[in-house]
């Protein structure tokens, strides 16, 4: 059976999700170390926040890019997950959905979170038919973030290279027993309505 087009798949418990993000060491080590962000992380900014693994390795070159190369876990409270999701504004204008653009722009500069559905990858990162959340949070949002929502951080950019070692060898299975396991989220009827068409 397809998988549906929009719908989160994520690692999560009765009480928190995980979500990965990748930084350059000075900022992901002492997070995994301490299990918050450090002073350093700007609160101030947009931060993007997957909560599928392959779109993160996708994202990051499996922990090699610039920049990117330490490779977080983030564990978060699912009420702090849900209340991004429902103060998020899709990042892009969708006719139909919004009323018009200039209330779609409007929308946009209040909100503390906004969405991207981007392709799903497989274990060679080719894109997939169904689509991958990505959250971006700021301002009110990215400051929770740090600051009330997070639970623990873990540093699995270990992890990320032997999966991806894995895959250069051929050995699909190993690198699939490795993966985490992501599974649909569940999110109220219609939470996810002003999100997608």
């Amino acid at each position: 059976m397809a998988e549906p087009k929009h719908q989160i798949r994520a690692l999560h418990t009765a009480s928190t999700v995980t979500v990965y993000q990748a930084y350059r060491p000075e900022i992901g080590l002492p997070a995994a170390r301490d299990g918050r962000f450090p002073a350093a992380w700007q609160r101030d900014r947009m931060t993007w926040i997957k909560p599928s693994f392959l779109w993160m390795m996708y994202r990051c070159g499996w922990g090699s890019k610039d920049g990117q190369e330490t490779v977080l876990a983030v564990e978060i409270t699912r009420e702090g997950f849900a209340w991004a999701l429902e103060h998020a504004v899709l990042a892009h204008y969708e006719p139909g959905l919004h009323p018009d653009r200039p209330t779609w722009q409007r929308e946009l500069k209040r909100s503390p979170a906004r969405v991207q559905w981007d392709p799903e990858r497989d274990l060679h990162l080719r894109p997939l038919p169904h689509r991958s959340l990505q959250l971006g949070l700021t301002g009110e949002a990215a400051r929770r973030y740090a600051d009330e929502w997070t639970v623990a951080i873990t540093d699995i950019t270990t992890l990320a290279h032997t999966i991806h070692d894995h895959v250069r060898d051929g050995d699909l299975t190993a690198a699939r027993h490795l993966l985490p396991a992501e599974h649909p989220y569940p999110v109220p009827a219609g939470g996810l309505g002003h999100l997608h068409r």
